[in-house]
């Protein structure tokens, strides 16, 4: 056990009106001596500086400056703030339990009502599992226009319009077709927006590489799943006249343009994420993806 490390709660306040599940689990650490803080997933701090409501006891603190004493982080809300804990962790290596307290949440380790096992992670009775990343780039001729990283998914597709792409392993043409986009997942983004548009759902502890097209205009253009070691490029074709975006993670669009290359590979990083149970994988895909809204 870890005792002389921080545990970090990151509350979506959307999610978690009133902070009210943060604060018991807050209390529970605290009642085992475990040092825990709140620092606010995306921005939020700020919002509620502004309105000093911040309720007594739960007043927020920096994230960049707890990270490097940090144990582990717990998000409260949906995947959406698995993502942004993640890209905040990636770096330090630092792991993340998920309570979901959202729609879906397929990334989260715990639902809301299961917050007493928490106290395992007090305790430090727990395990690690190792989620694969993507690299993520884009350029122009030599010149490097953004670099990102991706625990979920790359996504590269039209502003509501048809799109012409050319896809590349290792420089080797794999796919061309017209179509909305496409999804280049890992297999923890294979349960997200490339299973929506038809694509193979890969246990999320495997090292793939998931191309998923986007509502194809071919007959025959369907999925790939390659190794993780592929180089993965996308261009647009001739025929592309509208504009094109590339998209991480489901953030901000950046724009795509004629002679402009998207590179995608396997990171070095890893997102940790925290195991508290031997839940089936299967029963979950069964209960997140069945026939329940």
């Amino acid at each position: 056990m870890k005792d002389n490390k921080t545990i970090i709660l990151c509350p979506n306040a959307e999610r978690d009106i009133g902070f009210e599940v943060t604060r018991r689990v807050l209390e529970m650490l605290k009642s085992r001596d475990r040092r825990a803080v709140v620092c606010p997933a995306f921005g939020d701090q700020g919002a509620y500086d502004a309105a000093r409501s911040w309720p007594a006891g739960l007043e927020p603190t920096d994230i960049e400056a707890e990270l490097p004493q940090a144990e582990m982080m717990i998000s409260f809300g949906g995947d959406g703030t698995i993502l942004y804990a993640a890209r905040a962790a990636a770096a330090s290596g630092v792991p993340i339990l998920g309570v979901n307290m959202g729609g879906k949440g397929f990334m989260a380790e715990l639902e809301a009502e299961d917050i007493g096992l928490i106290d395992s992670v007090a305790k430090g009775e727990y395990k690690l599992e190792n989620r694969m990343m993507l690299d993520v780039g884009i350029t122009r001729g030599a010149e490097s226009l953004i670099s990102d990283f991706a625990l979920n998914d790359v996504v590269v597709k039209g502003s509501n319009k048809v799109v012409d792409l050319m896809l590349f392993g290792d420089g080797q043409m794999i796919s061309r077709f017209s179509g909305d986009g496409v999804v280049i997942a890992t297999p923890t983004g294979s349960t997200a927006y490339s299973w929506a548009a038809g694509g193979p759902i890969v246990e999320e502890a495997a090292h793939n590489i998931i191309l998923t097209p986007i509502c194809a205009h071919v007959l025959g253009v369907k999925s790939f799943v390659l190794v993780s070691d592929r180089r993965v490029s996308v261009e647009l074709g001739d025929k592309t006249r509208n504009p094109v975006f590339m998209s991480v993670d489901g953030g901000d669009q950046v724009s795509v343009m004629h002679g402009d290359v998207v590179k995608v590979r396997k990171s070095e990083r890893y997102t940790r994420l925290v195991r508290l149970s031997n839940r089936s994988y299967y029963k979950k895909v069964s209960e997140k993806l069945g026939d329940r809204p």
